[in-house]
């Protein structure tokens, strides 16, 4: 309900819940789709074997609604995934209100013409060989065209259920810019600004200072500056009605890789980049010793990296450090370390092992490879590491320039291990190295320290030794 309110100026759309699944309500369904011609199911189970694929399926088999489809199905579902038992993870992975939004938009800007045969003359042309969009007239932004865009609480960690609405920092039809801060909330931890991702002007207010609030729950609306994606949904409608002859068009706005929020704070980078070889064989024999000692079990290289840079960390406080917000810098004596997942539709997600430099070796592997695969299952942490680790030497990347994403102030790309002619006295010699990357925030790191950073890294990856990490005593 609350994705159809929010959209209800751009379509008209028919809402159906069903009661049972077993039997369900076949005839209320198609009687919908022949009036629309669209439909998009929403659901809580997984996508695999479904009650929504069902429906698809039967709906798909009936000739006559097939012919009246001017849009594909779309299933909006939770994540292949298993849920946490954890509020955290149940939001990452059920359908959301904005997927929810998306699946609409999505399914109302596409228009697909099935052509219909005809006896041509071979002299005739063919009409629709090619198309030109109508010309769409932009519309002025008015109170009629504002988009209603609700202020929620975001997720602020793990394990926080809930906070306390300490301030209403703008009233009902205040001005509001990108980033303006709306209210404050406060939970065992922090006190944290809510701010706007939209520019647009202040709705009303749905609860009071001092009022407990849930994670997710709505705190009042913003009417956001309208027409934007109205214009977008309106140029694709258009473009594909002008479409003759079976030839397709489907435009609607995709999500971009980045969100906002990311590229706001990049704005704010002085990014910086250095790159360094390191020898691979301390790592690679390592490795093979962990590997006869523990079978499948056995640490990998990532993780034996990841210690390393931990150790390096803790030689060089300015890589201890974070950029916050309003600029601030801070150094904490524990840190965390960040590890970037690759996680399904081509997005990132950042794995964080908390007090890395607490933790034993067995500890940390341990820690490492849980969080690394919990967070490719949906678990999403607070990130307040100082350094981030990447990697595309799966894919046999040898180098990149990573980002930096306040509040890190570095980004540690790992290459694939590949040969090298390296200089040995007199004479050189190949030997097996991976590429260091760093990217640093210049706003906090010097070029000379952040070369004594990565030159630390490199010693300490060129020195790795299982037998001193399991001494006793050993950190």
């Amino acid at each position: 309900l609350e994705a159809i309110q929010q959209i209800e100026n751009e379509a008209s759309i028919e809402l159906i819940d069903l009661r049972s699944i077993s039997p369900w309500d076949r005839e209320t369904i198609e009687e919908s789709m022949r009036k629309t011609g669209r439909v998009v199911i929403v659901q809580e189970d997984t996508e695999n074997c479904s009650v929504g694929q069902m429906i698809i399926t039967h709906l798909m088999s009936q000739g006559d609604l097939w012919n009246s489809m001017v849009s594909p199905p779309i299933l909006v579902s939770k994540g292949n995934v298993m849920i946490g038992y954890n509020p955290i993870y149940e939001y990452a992975a059920l359908p959301d209100v904005q997927r929810i939004i998306a699946a609409i938009r999505k399914s109302i800007s596409m228009k697909q013409q099935r052509p219909v045969a005809a006896a041509v003359s071979a002299a005739e042309p063919i009409e629709g060989d090619h198309f030109e969009p109508k010309p769409i007239q932009p519309r002025a932004t008015t109170a009629a065209t504002a988009r209603r865009q609700p202020i929620t609480v975001p997720i602020m960690g793990e394990g926080i259920r809930s906070a306390k609405v300490v301030a209403l920092l703008k009233k009902p039809g205040d001005g509001i810019e990108l980033d303006d801060a709306l209210c404050e909330v406060e939970t065992d931890k922090a006190v944290y600004p809510i701010e706007s991702s939209f520019a647009g002007t202040m709705g009303q207010w749905k609860v009071e200072v001092g009022a407990t609030v849930e994670i997710g729950q709505e705190l009042g609306t913003i009417l956001a500056e309208g027409g934007r994606q109205e214009r977008i949904v309106e140029a694709a409608v258009s473009a594909a009605e002008s479409v003759e002859s079976g030839r397709h068009a489907r435009r609607y706005s995709i999500e971009p890789a980045l969100s906002p929020t990311i590229t706001r704070k990049l704005s704010r980078v002085i990014p910086a980049n250095l790159q360094i070889d390191a020898r691979w064989d301390a790592i690679r024999k390592a490795r093979d010793a962990a590997k006869k000692e523990d079978g499948g079990n056995a640490a990998s290289p990532s993780v034996m990296i990841a210690w390393a840079v931990v150790r390096a960390m803790e030689k060089h406080p300015p890589f201890r450090r974070l950029i916050l917000e309003d600029e601030t810098i801070v150094e904490n004596e524990n840190f965390d370390l960040g590890i970037a997942v690759a996680i399904e539709g081509d997005r990132l997600a950042t794995a964080v092992v908390t007090e890395a430099n607490q933790k034993s070796w067995e500890e940390f592997a341990d820690v490492y490879r849980k969080i690394v695969d919990e967070t490719r299952a949906g678990r999403v942490d607070a990130m307040n590491a100082p350094v981030v680790i990447s990697s595309l030497g799966a894919f046999g990347v040898r180098a990149a320039a990573p980002i930096v994403v306040p509040p890190s102030v570095g980004t540690l790309f790992i290459g694939s291990a590949h040969r090298e002619m390296l200089p040995n006295g007199k004479k050189n010699e190949t030997a097996e190295v991976i590429t260091l990357s760093l990217t640093f925030d210049h706003r906090v790191v010097n070029g000379a320290g952040a070369a004594n950073f990565v030159h630390e890294i490199k010693e300490q990856i060129e020195h790795f030794n299982l037998k001193s990490l399991a001494a006793p005593g050993a950190v």
